[in-house]
């Protein structure tokens, strides 16, 4: 049975013919012990051949019955880097191991190896040791006698190593090997490493011949028998490179090390597919490890990469950055960083009330105290309703200037240290994503906020879209925006809630849930103002609102408090607490007596007796102000025609201070709002697309609530002006705040003005002959042109009637129903026509 020596070999020899020569000889005894050889030659140090010397220029020359041997695994290949120091750290490596007072290290110098690796009885004698550091072994040159092959040698030396395995204290893992040195290898001392990587040139025997390229299967067939070939890379075929080339991967490192050694300079004849002179193997490491691999990595694999990255920003987001949030959130709520809570600062206001006076705020508050003491009951209705546990919410609802925000604030929140208010309006105002959720991260005191990476993170997934084929959800939409920032302000506030509970309580054993349920006078109170502000544009920041309201009520966090004009409020609200009743405060205008009040406590606050001679009485110097005034009398009337919105009625107290008279203060105020009136929804303006009405609609309103308080709602429905879509324009009026539409039992049924005021503005406008002309003739021009359409329509088909002819029976009845309606239009059209004459009439003669 052939062993497995002689099938390699056999194979070796057909493929390739491994050797240039065979010779046999004698053998000879050997006056000395292989043993002492190995010695003698250690003291030698290890002669080396010096690399560029003359006499072999870094090559081991072999005469005639001599060979090399390279055993691997005799150096560890991590002492590479002593190569880099200065000195021949090569030479000096073997002395250090001889040494060292270790057994096993001293078992690991090269002649001890090489003595317990070789047989007992080999035909050959060690010439010359030439330790490779680098490599990690150690190549052996020797000679032997006639009558021996250096394949016998290598044979028997391989089967000595497999029975007796040599294993280094370094590398206990791995044997040392043996292999023929073939070729003819370089001793270099360059930096150059050794790497699984072989690249194989093909280089012409001869100057001037051609080199033949193996195939794979012939390198396959030379270099299998050195360890586990990966993988044979072979040139690109349209490459030009010369030499041409091929890559070897072998699976480890002492491998690729061993081929090198042993086949670098080996000659492939002609018979073995080497070309006509041969061709030569020269034989180098290649590095595998590309230049910025793992940036090339990342950028061919953007599917795992911009998800991994994107997960590890949230990450990082919810670990460093939500505890920050939470912390701003809280100290918002709390007002921690307030200049008004600080002690210092309300020492340095006490201690200056004396030296400063404060007339004007005193007037403001000593004005509000009328409509306060008006309006107590509601006041300590929202107090008792703070201190229940109903998880429902408290709406307080009126229309602009009523004094919704200074009711809860001001009066039943006045002693509540943990407030939140939220302002809807430039939330909803706020134009594009990243305004919008710096404007709500603002109102909650959300910070740090990153609002600018939200259109960064959108360019990124849009172009990763683009380039992968789907959304890596790197950017984040603007709920789940808001999302988070309400989630953190819920956070914040529950841990304020529980703050100040001790273990030694008599409710330590509840759970959160259950403690802030047990005492509501602990909840943060969070107060939504300009609720449904807008609502028109977009409902999203609305529902988000109130979805996070409904979860923070329920889980008894806080307390909602919902601040809105919006007489619809409960569609909204209903979608979030659908099972629950909502606790609603309702604020009007007010009452006559109490504007009164309010304006005369404006006066008398001042503190200053009347010094103006025009409107005191003779006398009455130190008397309070609302006593020494001889034009107070006005005051009744001007208060009927102004109303009872409190944002008028400081704007009118103010201008009595400044010294006009009520008349002339209701005068210049009304004036005031007529000019709004026909600046912001009667004159044109150059972009009509960005009014959802126009200046004859508006003006249809203006002159008939001029003439009556208010108007039916389905009646103005029918007028010819509105078109096709009457409810959209004037919940757009509505919203525009020229009318208030009256909803009872949720069915809009009344118009009325969009305050007090504008009733008196409405009546100053139409008094304008030359305005109300112009407004007119607009509005005529407006109804004669949709008259001539319906009489052409009407023409037209009656033209097609008339074709046809006597195949038209029974028509009569359309043809005489469409002549009565032309009949209607036209006369509509003349009379319209006339009143048009005289309006133009009334434009050219006046001003």
């Amino acid at each position: 049975m052939r062993t497995f020596s002689t099938v390699r070999r056999r194979r070796l020899s057909l493929s390739v013919g491994l050797l240039h020569q065979r010779q046999h000889f004698t053998a000879k005894s050997l006056p000395l012990s292989q043993e002492d050889r190995v010695k003698k030659l250690a003291k030698r140090k290890y002669q080396t051949t010096a690399i560029g010397e003359p006499q072999n220029l870094g090559h081991i020359s072999t005469d005639k019955n001599e060979g090399v041997l390279f055993f691997d695994n005799v150096f560890p290949l991590k002492l590479q880097w002593l190569l880099r120091l200065p000195g021949s750290a090569e030479k000096s490596l073997p002395g250090l191991l001889k040494r060292v007072n270790n057994p096993d290290v001293a078992a690991a110098e090269p002649s001890s190896i090489i003595h317990r690796a070789l047989p007992p009885k080999i035909p050959l004698k060690i010439t010359e040791i030439l330790p490779r550091l680098k490599d990690g072994g150690t190549f052996v040159k020797f000679s032997y006698a006639d009558g021996t092959t250096v394949t016998e040698i290598e044979d028997l030396l391989q089967g000595h190593l497999r029975k007796t395995p040599i294993k280094p204290w370094f590398n206990p893992f791995r044997r040392v090997r043996a292999f023929l040195v073939h070729g003819k290898p370089w001793l270099e001392d360059l930096y150059r490493f050794p790497s699984s990587r072989l690249k194989v040139e093909f280089l012409p025997a001869t100057s001037g011949a051609a080199a033949a390229e193996l195939s794979q299967e012939s390198l396959y067939s030379i270099f299998r028998q050195y360890g586990k070939l990966a993988d044979i890379i072979p040139q690109p075929a349209d490459s030009k490179v010369i030499p041409k080339y091929a890559y070897l991967d072998f699976a480890k490192f002492r491998d690729a090390i061993m081929a090198k050694n042993c086949m670098h300079g080996f000659k492939i004849l002609e018979e073995s597919g080497g070309g006509e002179t041969g061709t030569v193997l020269r034989l180098g490491y290649e590095a595998k490890i590309k230049a910025h691999w793992i940036r090339e990595w990342l950028l061919s694999h953007p599917r795992l990469v911009i998800p991994a990255i994107a997960a590890v920003v949230a990450t990082i987001t919810v670990a460093v950055f939500d505890p920050i949030r939470t912390f701003f959130i809280k100290t918002h709520v709390e007002h921690t960083f307030h200049l008004s809570n600080n002690k210092l600062y309300r020492w340095f206001k006490a201690q200056a009330t004396d030296m400063l006076t404060f007339k004007h705020r005193n007037a403001e508050d000593a004005g509000l105290k009328a409509i306060w003491d008006d309006r107590k009951d509601s006041i300590e209705q929202i107090q008792k309703w703070l201190v229940e546990t109903a998880d429902t919410f408290i709406v307080v609802q009126g229309p602009r200037g009523s004094g919704k925000k200074e009711l809860v604030l001001d009066q039943a929140l006045k002693n509540r240290k943990n407030t939140l208010v939220i302002d809807c309006k430039p939330i909803q105002e706020a134009r594009g994503d990243t305004a919008t959720i710096g404007a709500a991260a603002k109102e909650v005191g959300y910070r740090p906020i990153f609002s600018w990476m939200n259109s960064i993170s959108s360019l990124i997934d849009l172009a990763a879209q683009g380039t992968i084929g789907t959304k890596t959800g790197f950017s984040e939409t603007l709920d789940t925006q808001l999302g988070k920032i309400l989630q953190n302000t819920a956070t914040a506030m529950k841990r304020i809630g529980l703050q100040g509970r001790k273990k030694d309580d008599n409710d330590a054993g509840l759970s959160d849930d259950e403690f802030l349920e047990a005492h509501p006078d602990r909840r943060p109170v969070v107060i939504i103002d300009n609720f449904l502000h807008k609502n028109q544009e977009s409902s999203l920041v609305y529902d988000k609102l109130s979805e996070w309201a409904a979860a923070i009520t329920t889980a008894n966090i806080a307390h909602v408090i919902f601040l809105t004009h919006d007489v619809s409020f409960s569609k909204s609200l209903s979608k979030a607490l659908p099972d629950r009743v909502f606790r609603q405060i309702s604020l009007r205008d007010c009452a006559p007596a109490v504007a009164k009040r309010f304006v005369v406590t404006h006066l008398d606050e001042d503190g200053e007796a009347a010094d103006n001679p025009k409107h005191s009485a003779a006398g009455d110097q130190n008397l309070p102000p609302s006593q020494g005034r001889k034009d107070l009398g006005e005051l009744d009337e001007c208060i009927e025609l102004l109303g009872g919105r409190l944002t008028d009625l400081e704007f009118l107290a103010r201008r009595i201070k400044a010294g006009e008279t009520p008349n002339q203060a209701v005068r210049e105020i009304i004036e005031q709002s007529a000019s709004e009136i026909l600046k912001m929804y009667l004159l044109d303006i150059a972009d009509q697309s960005q009014r959802a009405w126009t200046p004859e609609q508006a003006w249809l309103l203006v002159r008939e609530l001029a003439k009556k308080d208010e108007l039916r709602y389905n009646a103005l429905l029918l007028a010819p002006t509105f078109g096709s879509k009457p409810d959209s324009t004037l919940q757009a009026l509505e919203q525009a705040e020229l009318i208030t539409i009256n909803s009872p039992n949720g069915r809009p049924a009344r118009i009325t003005p969009g305050k007090p005021v504008y009733s008196a503005a409405f009546r100053h406008l139409v008094a304008d002959r030359v305005l109300s002309a112009r407004l007119d003739l607009g509005s005529l021009n407006q109804l004669i042109a949709g008259e001539n359409r319906s009489i052409e329509k009407c023409e037209e088909e009656l033209g097609r009637l008339a074709e046809l002819g006597e195949k038209g029976h029974g028509v009569e009845s359309r043809v005489r129903w469409l002549v009565g309606k032309l009949q209607v239009s036209q006369e509509k059209v003349e009379k319209w026509e006339q009143e048009s004459i005289g309006l133009k009439r009334v434009l050219e003669r006046e001003f």
